[in-house]
């Protein structure tokens, strides 16, 4: 039997596994995406969460940097457009994609069911796994065991909405409604924060992000059972076909030259969940 690496077994996986996840990438065409903005052809807007690492943050020294961060800017590089950051409030970011203060969200952003006509989107780049963190010593073994329990998670994140959405429409909102409460963080680094406190008793978080924050410190945990897998991909104004085709080509050419892999590399937490290389 051939060997699979974790990236092909994921990829192949996918397929299969997550037609409510997983889709052709394109445009869609809803309204809510204005088609009176567009693109100025030079200047590039990243629209990112500037506070969900590994693909997008704040480091140390006060930089902008994270996987996603890094693959714009070759993609500007590559096409000899000028880059520029573009952090947004994640609740806000729809509005500022259709006013035309960003040219696209690209931060960790999942490709969903719900937002599948709210976007152009990208071919998925990433591939994701949403799971519960607890504390490495706490009493919660199962996703049984969350109930009475007070759970974390991000606003605005594919963790959010699956935790409000029923089971037959791929979510887990039967499993939420066990919980005493959920408790909506702006950033997972405040969540994670008030987990290590004892505030609250668990977070729903995506495995990458999570891997990131259990690397800066110790004392934390996935429970063994997942809660469902997602795509990475770039939201575009769903009038922006030929910008969406533009960056596709070279993501492409990225993965294929190496570069894309180069990148990975410097983030651990995600390199192994690429799906392009």
């Amino acid at each position: 039997m051939l060997e699979m690496n974790r990236r092909q077994f994921l990829a192949g996986s996918m397929l299969f596994a997550a037609p409510t996840i997983l889709g052709l990438a394109g445009c869609g065409s809803s309204s809510s995406s204005s088609s009176a903005v567009t693109w100025d052809g030079k200047t590039f807007k990243h629209g990112f969460d500037k506070d969900f690492p590994p693909y997008s943050y704040i480091d140390d020294n006060g930089d902008t940097t994270g996987f996603d961060v890094e693959l714009a800017q070759a993609v500007c590089a590559l096409n000899g457009w000028e880059y520029q950051a573009v952090p947004v409030n994640w609740d806000s970011k729809d509005a500022e994609l259709n006013s035309g203060s960003c040219d696209c969200i690209w931060s960790g952003f999942t490709k969903s069911p719900a937002r599948e006509d709210s976007y152009c989107w990208s071919e998925p780049y990433s591939i994701n796994t949403q799971m519960v963190m607890v504390l490495a010593d706490s009493d919660i073994k199962s996703l049984e065991d969350l109930a009475g329990k007070k759970v974390g998670v991000q606003t605005g994140t594919s963790a959010y909405d699956m935790l409000d959405t029923p089971k037959d429409e791929g979510g887990c909102k039967e499993l939420a409604d066990t919980f005493a409460s959920v408790e909506v963080f702006d950033t997972y680094t405040i969540a994670v924060t008030d987990l290590k406190a004892g505030a609250i008793d668990a977070v729903a978080i995506d495995v990458t992000t999570g891997n990131f924050q259990m690397s800066k410190q110790d004392g934390l945990k996935y429970l063994d059972e997942e809660l469902g897998d997602e795509v990475y991909a770039i939201g575009f104004r769903t009038n922006e076909t030929d910008l969406c085709d533009q960056v596709n080509a070279a993501l492409k050419t990225l993965a294929s030259d190496g570069t894309m892999e180069e990148i990975g590399k410097k983030y651990p937490e995600i390199y192994e969940n690429l799906s392009m290389i």
